[in-house]
């Protein structure tokens, strides 16, 4: 397990200020997480790539990008190209998983494989080679501010221990009602990669929820 990576969702953050609401995380968090939902995957409807360009302008944090969409074939490269740090996409919306990994990093991202809430792990365990990031989804994907359901850190155990019984460097991510209340459970889990929507945007100081977030789940892994 990695230093543990705290990413606030700017799914959270006022949609008005968004570059304001970059600018508030940059001094702590150490990903920003962009939510990109298509309303066909998920029924919900986000930002798309022009946004995203326009956010990596005004910010040096990397962007760990999670597309919700359908064929993440035909758009996951564009946003590697437009200099995202790691673009995931849904095992469940690609049936070429390892091509895409590739070329994702070819075009110089890391490549993440997303785990949706009722979608068993087992069958994508030996894929995670050609992985940077397993995100594992502890909500149903499609909506912020969901409870977050502990029985999906089964799935968060059973992938860190395939990990560590074949070496990989892998971070496992956790997205969904992670906040002071949780995150040391997903980081007892094996976790070391935390998205934090809610629990960072409706601080009355973000910055300071980043961090606190983070020490949280350093003393979990220390722990556990």
């Amino acid at each position: 397990m990695g230093t543990p990576i705290v990413a606030p969702s700017i799914l959270a953050a006022d949609f008005a200020r968004l570059a304001d609401e970059v600018r508030a995380v940059e001094s702590s968090a150490d990903w920003l997480h962009v939510d990109v939902m298509d309303n066909h995957f998920v029924p919900n409807l986000t930002i798309g790539l022009p946004v995203v360009q326009s956010l990596l302008a005004v910010s040096s944090l990397p962007f760990d990008v999670h597309l919700m969409i359908t064929d993440p074939r035909r758009w996951a490269p564009a946003y590697a190209d437009a200099g995202a740090y790691n673009v995931t996409f849904h095992a469940e919306a690609c049936d070429a998983p390892v091509a895409l990994a590739k070329e994702l990093r070819s075009a110089g991202a890391k490549a993440g494989l997303a785990i949706d809430r009722d979608t068993p792990i087992e069958p994508y365990l030996d894929l995670l080679p050609s992985f940077d990031t397993l995100l594992i989804m502890t909500i149903k994907a499609g909506f912020g501010g969901q409870r977050f359901l502990p029985e999906m850190l089964d799935k968060v155990r059973t992938a860190r221990r395939h990990a560590a019984s074949g070496h990989l460097e892998l971070r496992i991510e956790v997205d969904g009602g992670i906040a002071a209340d949780t995150i040391e459970q997903a980081a007892a889990a094996g976790a070391d990669a935390f998205v934090a929507g809610t629990a960072v945007y409706g601080a009355a100081d973000p910055a300071a929820a980043v961090t606190e977030l983070r020490r949280l789940a350093a003393r979990a892994s220390v722990t556990a």
